[in-house]
């Protein structure tokens, strides 16, 4: 038995895949969608009250002098919040943060974006307090944190809250990290609020969906393997669990694998832990084999593509009959749609 493993396309591939640009092209187009949908709202208003009797020409101007100066169709409001989004990720090399910076440029939230981590080139470059900062130049008046994390189970989001000021609890080793790296709170005047990071997001489920889906032609006949970094402690990993689930019901839904399963490595815990998060894996695997007499698909949860995805979790998946390329959930384009979703939730509490 052998792992079928290739190296999966890199950011310049993905970029010229189809359905990239597609949805970039999607994206930007969308405010145009949105401004003729008004327009005939405003045409419509119009028409109802009375002015049928206009001409084609006369309804669009006056479809437009309602867009360009409300205050003529009625009292003026007042002006909305400007929300900036500060999406922030754990960070790693050039490749890896360059799949977080390619995703926040699909982000529509109305307001600025900018990208911070935690760790690496890219902390030091622009820090949470730099970015938040930029934010407040750009014009925010609030920032909404997003954490690309797969879990709000962690230290890193812990991390991240007490960079926003929602806790003033923290590890003393993850703040020495911190502060080694150059990475403070914001001296900012606005209000700054931090989001779930992905824990049961939908989203997150229509990602791992077509991850999937990419990797099998009969899904019915295969089973699927959704394979996780995981936390530390055993109270933490629990919490993990609970919140992929629901994700791991979804994908099935979404894809129609004859069975769907699901485990985290523990990557970082003690190595005996980690040895036996992995046997456990293997064994599941093997058995989702004898079920299907077919290749297991093995995707992994993760949030960029790395050392993780392309050197550890092959060699925990060697001699398994799977089908395996390694592509993390970063830079697939329905990962902006998680953190604009973060976004609205955030903005309607």
């Amino acid at each position: 038995m052998t792992v079928l493993a290739a190296e999966g396309p890199g950011l310049e591939f993905v970029e010229g895949r189809s359905w990239y640009d597609v949805a970039r092209i999607s994206r930007i187009l969308s405010p145009w969608r949105e401004l003729c949908t008004i327009a005939r709202q405003r045409i419509s208003l119009l028409t109802n009250e009375g002015t049928r009797t206009m001409t084609s020409s006369v309804r669009i101007l006056a479809a437009l002098v309602f867009l360009l100066f409300p205050a003529v169709g009625g009292a003026q409001e007042s002006p909305a919040s400007r929300v900036g989004t500060l999406v922030i990720a754990h960070g790693g090399g050039p490749a890896w943060d360059n799949q977080v910076h390619a995703i926040a440029e699909l982000v529509e939230t109305g307001g600025p974006v900018q990208v911070s981590f935690l760790m690496g080139p890219g902390a030091s470059e622009n820090p949470f307090q730099t970015a938040a900062q930029r934010l407040v130049d750009e014009g925010a008046d609030e920032i909404i944190v997003v954490p690309l994390l797969v879990s709000s189970h962690s230290g890193h989001y812990e991390q991240i809250r007490w960079l926003a000021g929602a806790t003033e609890e923290i590890d003393e080793a993850m703040l020495h990290h911190l502060h080694g790296a150059g990475i403070e709170r914001a001296a900012v005047s606005v209000p700054i609020r931090v989001t779930p990071a992905l824990d049961d997001s939908p989203q997150v489920a229509e990602v791992l969906a077509a991850r999937a889906l990419e990797l099998s032609s009969a899904p019915a006949d295969q089973a699927l393997f959704l394979m996780g970094h995981g936390p530390n402690a055993a109270e933490d990993n629990a919490e993990w669990m609970r919140n992929l689930r629901p994700i791991a019901d979804r994908v099935h839904e979404l894809t129609g694998f004859r069975d769907v399963k699901l485990g985290l490595v523990r990557d970082d815990a003690p190595a005996p832990v980690r040895e036996e998060a992995v046997r456990a894996i293997r064994e599941i695997i093997e058995l989702q084999h004898e079920l299907t007499g077919q290749p297991v698909v093995v995707v992994p949860v993760l949030i960029s593509t790395g050392s993780v995805s392309r050197e550890k979790f092959p060699a925990d998946l060697e001699g398994l009959p799977v089908v395996y390329e390694g592509d993390a959930l970063l830079p697939h384009p329905g990962m902006a749609d998680v953190v604009e979703a973060r976004v609205r939730e955030a903005s309607t509490r």
